[in-house]
């Protein structure tokens, strides 16, 4: 799998950690977050991976800042993109499996290495399951698309 990681200065040394662990699972990986302590505005590292994503260069992403909100909200602001904060294992697997979830983040600031790694896990390896699941989606593409949404007007 080709994914791209992004990150702000809170996350340089998570980030660098889930790198490694996902090379070493043989997926290639992309970092377009920064690699010092100095300050880095997270909406930077959440554009360029989620643009990555949106237009089909990666098949997904992992996103890093103090808590995974900021860098999520900056990607979801990109078309088709649909980044999801998660703090544990099975919101990350849901994420993918209801939501089909592009995007994964978390904070650097709220959760340990190996939490990580086990989101991450369960993230990559879920599936999205499409059925009852595919028209909730929809409504979020046409949400997107229109700024409206039929069925809440």
């Amino acid at each position: 799998m080709k994914l791209v990681i992004g990150n702000d200065h809170t996350a340089v040394e998570m980030k660098n950690e889930i790198k490694a662990y996902l090379e070493s699972k043989g997926h290639e990986v992309i970092n377009v977050g920064t690699d010092t302590t100095d300050r880095f505005h997270y909406p930077v590292a959440g554009y360029k991976a989620a643009k990555l994503v949106a237009s089909g260069e990666v098949d997904g992403g992992v996103l890093i800042c103090g808590t995974g909100v900021g860098i999520s909200l900056a990607a979801n602001k990109v078309k088709g993109v649909r980044a999801c904060v998660c703090s544990e294992p099975y919101t990350a697997k849901l994420s993918k499996m209801h939501n089909n979830s592009n995007i994964i983040a978390f904070g650097a600031r709220v959760i340990g290495v190996e939490l990580a790694k086990m989101i991450v896990d369960e993230w990559i390896n879920a599936e999205y399951e499409g059925g009852r699941h595919a028209e909730r989606v929809a409504m979020l593409s046409e949400i997107e698309e229109t700024g409206h949404l039929k069925a809440a007007e």
